[in-house]
C-alpha cells in the first residue's frame, strides 16, 4: 500500500514530533521551510495529500491546494493524540475522494463502490477484476500469464493455473455485454494489455 503524503511547511515543531514517531505513522511526512519552496518546488497533482501549515497566505495560490486538501492547527497547543486523529480524518477523506473517481479511458472507475461506468451505465466489479483493471492500466506495456499470476494473485510463475486466463475472459464478456466494448483489454501474443 502506498503511504500518502502529508506537507509540513513552516511548521518545524510539529515536523520533529511525527518524524520522532514516523515508523508508526500511516502517512509519509514531507517538510518544506516555506511556502514560496513548496509552491515551487512541483507542479504535482496532489489530490491524494494532505499540506500543513501555519498560515493560510500564498498556499491558496496553488490550483491543486484546496480547503479539502488544506490543515491549519489554529487552536495550538494539542495533544498528539488530536494532532494524528485530524490528520488521519483529513486523510481518509482525501483518499475516499481520490478513490471515488478513477478516470481508465472513456470509462470512470469508482474504487469505493467498485462501480465500473461509461454514459449513465454502470457495472459492478469484484475486488480481483478491478486489481486486473488497475495493474493493466498502470503500464502500456503487455502483460503474460505468468506476471499477472505474480502480480495480483502471488502465484509462483511454476504453477499451472488458468485463473488469468479465466478471470479476464469473464471480465472481457461482462464488458462487452454492458458496454459492448470487446477492445477494453486486448490480447497479444506477448500478453494482455489496456490501450
Amino acid at each position: 500500500m502506498i503511504k500518502q503524503n502529508v506537507f509540513i511547511i513552516n511548521f518545524n515543531s510539529l515536523y520533529e514530533v511525527l518524524c520522532e514517531i514516523k515508523e508508526h505513522l500511516t502517512f509519509k511526512i514531507i517538510k518544506y521551510e516555506n511556502k514560496e519552496d513548496f509552491i515551487n518546488s512541483f507542479d504535482l497533482d496532489i489530490k491524494n495529500s494532505l499540506v500543513i501549515s501555519n498560515s493560510q497566505q500564498k498556499l491558496s495560490q496553488n490550483k491543486n491546494i484546496t480547503d479539502h486538501n488544506l490543515l491549519f492547527f489554529n487552536e495550538l497547543p494539542l495533544p498528539l493524540n488530536k494532532i494524528l486523529e485530524l490528520i488521519n480524518i483529513q486523510l481518509i477523506k482525501l483518499k475516499f475522494n481520490y478513490q471515488s473517481k478513477v478516470n481508465i479511458k472513456s470509462y470512470e472507475l469508482n474504487l469505493n463502490s467498485k462501480f465500473f461506468s461509461k454514459n449513465n451505465v454502470s457495472l459492478k466489479l469484484t475486488e480481483k477484476e478491478i486489481e486486473i483493471i488497475l495493474y493493466l492500466n498502470k503500464t502500456k506495456t503487455k502483460h503474460d500469464v505468468s506476471d499477472l499470476q505474480k502480480n495480483i494473485w502471488g502465484y509462483s510463475p511454476e504453477m499451472e493455473t488458468h485463473t488469468v486466463e479465466t478471470h479476464i475472459y469473464r471480465l472481457r464478456k461482462k464488458l462487452n455485454i454492458k458496454f459492448n466494448d470487446n477492445n477494453f483489454i486486448l490480447s497479444h501474443k506477448n500478453g494482455y494489455f489496456i490501450e
